[in-house]
């Protein structure tokens, strides 16, 4: 490597995801689930800084003590899949500046891998096109391959890897309020309840339904079409989930949804304002919870 090498660098917003819709098909033999859902990329994002090293070590720096900084990060794994695959030596540093919610169910890990795809195939100039980037994200994670396509809005099916973007969609625009209770959601006792809490959804049921009402960019048209199967078991488990969808609907928000298997709770809202007065109010109600106005990206 030139010595300019060492003293170039990859910055990139690594943004956070909700789930508009998700419906669990089946359960399948390796014991994950065929699901089908629509993702959408949203304007809060963690910080993604990438440097070379000089020797051949990943090291994740990060201003959260929750992050980790060993094999266990998906932000490591995707470093670590790239040099395997290419036969790179070079190291890095990953630093990682929290904003995302760990653990929230918008996809913050699962993000920060698929950036650091993204800003690797730039530092070491791999070229690899989307489509087999997203096929090596779908290695990482489930969740991993949405962000890859750099598109506001997808569907994902099988176990949400199998991305496909919807079009038409550019300029179109959901305000929101997110609010996220202190709470740890354990993704897969999630699952495993929802095999025992009722009959898992056989057909594909509105997905083109909902395209064609996102593209109405009216959140009033979505109202009674936010599906998210996983709400039921973990509110049934999470009392505190509950307790922000029933303050949501109470402050007069109609479409009110669980993103992932939780504890994040959304709303849909007709502007930035409409959310910064609802977050006011609701930072008077529970000091606790997180909270957040985004917007599609």
């Amino acid at each position: 490597m030139t010595p300019s090498f060492y003293h170039m660098q990859a910055r990139l917003n690594s943004y956070a995801k909700l789930n508009l819709y998700l419906r669990v098909i089946n359960k399948r033999k390796d014991n994950f689930h065929n699901i089908e859902t629509i993702f959408e990329r949203i304007s809060l994002c963690d910080k993604i800084i990438i440097t070379p090293r000089r020797d051949s070590l990943i090291k994740i720096i990060s201003n959260s003590k929750s992050v980790p900084s060993d094999s266990s990060n998906l932000a490591y794994r995707s470093a670590q899949l790239l040099r395997r695959e290419f036969n790179i030596n070079s190291g890095v540093n990953i630093r990682i500046i929290k904003r995302i919610p760990v653990g929230s169910g918008m996809g913050g890990g699962s993000s920060n891998a698929a950036y650091t795809l993204i800003g690797l195939n730039r530092l070491w100039k791999l070229k690899i096109p989307t489509a087999r980037l997203a096929a090596l994200a779908g290695r990482i994670g489930s969740d991993v391959p949405f962000f890859i396509y750099n598109q506001p809005f997808a569907i994902g099916r099988r176990k949400g890897d199998l991305v496909s973007p919807i079009g038409k969609v550019r300029g179109i625009n959901f305000w929101h309020i997110i609010v996220v209770p202190k709470i740890k959601v354990l993704t897969p006792l999630i699952y495993r309840k929802l095999d025992g809490f009722s009959t898992l959804t056989r057909k594909k049921r509105d997905v083109k339904i909902l395209c064609s009402l996102i593209r109405k960019n009216d959140p009033n048209l979505l109202a009674d079409k936010l599906i998210n199967d996983l709400e039921k078991v973990t509110v049934s488990i999470y009392k505190q989930v509950n307790q922000v969808k029933n303050t949501l609907t109470r402050l007069g928000l109609g479409t009110v949804l669980m993103s992932g298997s939780g504890p994040t709770v959304f709303g849909i809202v007709r502007s930035r304002k409409s959310a910064q007065a609802l977050y006011t109010q609701l930072r008077k109600i529970n000091k606790t919870w997180l909270i957040f106005i985004s917007r599609t990206v």
